[in-house]
């Protein structure tokens, strides 16, 4: 009862089982793989996570000491005036020649002037100009009848701008043409 076709099929199968343990050992295999080198991303992921937070701890560290001495140079620049200031005013002290204090705060207020538009800060005047609320604080408004209405005509205090932003609008004194409202009390009357 031996069947040669009966052995072919047996055979096939035993090498059929053996190809599906061969696949099945290389899927294995292949999945291995894909575990070690899924771990080593997800390692190398931890790593620059952790990377980047320490680095934006460094960045706003930096940010932090550059904020605290952003302004060093500028006030480095400020502080020969406050000795010129001192002076003038040990000067008036022992000699009182006016005079020569005016002539020196003059030019202490000069240099002053001349260092801040070094960094970027600019004095603007207000005295004839039409008024600007972006630019102008009224203090008050007087009657002028050869003034144009709206026109500053008294600055109280200069105004100061940084790189084109306004630090201090200038407080001012505003002009109310009186010629205008007369005429309006006569026409009315």
């Amino acid at each position: 009862m031996y069947n040669k076709d009966m052995d072919k099929k047996q055979i096939t199968e035993e090498e059929e089982i053996e190809i599906a343990d061969g696949v099945e050992a290389d899927q294995a295999r292949k999945l291995a793989d894909k575990e070690a080198e899924l771990e080593q991303c997800q390692e190398k992921v931890m790593r620059l996570a952790a990377e980047m937070e320490n680095f934006k701890k460094r960045i706003e560290r930096e940010k932090s000491e550059y904020m605290k001495y952003a302004l060093e140079s500028f006030a480095k620049e400020l502080l020969p005036f406050l000795d010129n200031l001192e002076r003038a005013v040990d000067s008036v002290e022992d000699s009182r020649d006016f005079d020569k204090l005016v002539e020196g705060i003059d030019l202490t207020m000069s240099g002053c002037l001349k260092t801040m538009e070094r960094f970027g800060i600019k004095v603007f005047t207000a005295e004839g100009q039409k008024f600007d609320p972006n630019l102008h604080e009224a203090l008050t408004v007087q009657e002028q009848e050869e003034v144009e209405e709206n026109t500053v005509i008294k600055e109280i205090l200069k105004g100061y701008s940084l790189h084109d932003r306004i630090l201090r609008p200038a407080l001012v004194v505003v002009s109310k043409n009186t010629k205008k409202g007369s005429r309006q009390k006569e026409t009315s009357t």
